[in-house]
C-alpha cells in the first residue's frame, strides 16, 4: 500500500509542477503592480478556455497532493 501511495504522490507532484508551469503569468511582478498591473489582479476578468482548465486542474492536483501526503504519512506507521 505504501509503495502505491508513493508512486501516486510522485505522479501527482510531477503533474502539479507541469500544470503550474503551463499557466500564464498574471502580471509583470512588482513593476507591473506599480504601473497599473494591479487592475488585472482586482478586475472582474474570468478565466476562460485553457486558463480555466489549468486553474481547475491546479486546484484538484493540489488537493490530491495534500491528501496523498497525509495518507503516506499515516500508512508509513
Amino acid at each position: 500500500m505504501h509503495t502505491v501511495l508513493i508512486t501516486l504522490l510522485i505522479i501527482v507532484a510531477i503533474a502539479l509542477i507541469v500544470v503550474v508551469l503551463l499557466q500564464n503569468g498574471k502580471g509583470a511582478g512588482l513593476s507591473g503592480a506599480i504601473s497599473g498591473g494591479a487592475e488585472q489582479l482586482f478586475g472582474k476578468q474570468k478565466a476562460r478556455g485553457l486558463e480555466l482548465i489549468l486553474h481547475n486542474a491546479t486546484i484538484v492536483l493540489a488537493i490530491l497532493f495534500f491528501v496523498l501526503t497525509i495518507a503516506v504519512s499515516y500508512f508509513d506507521l
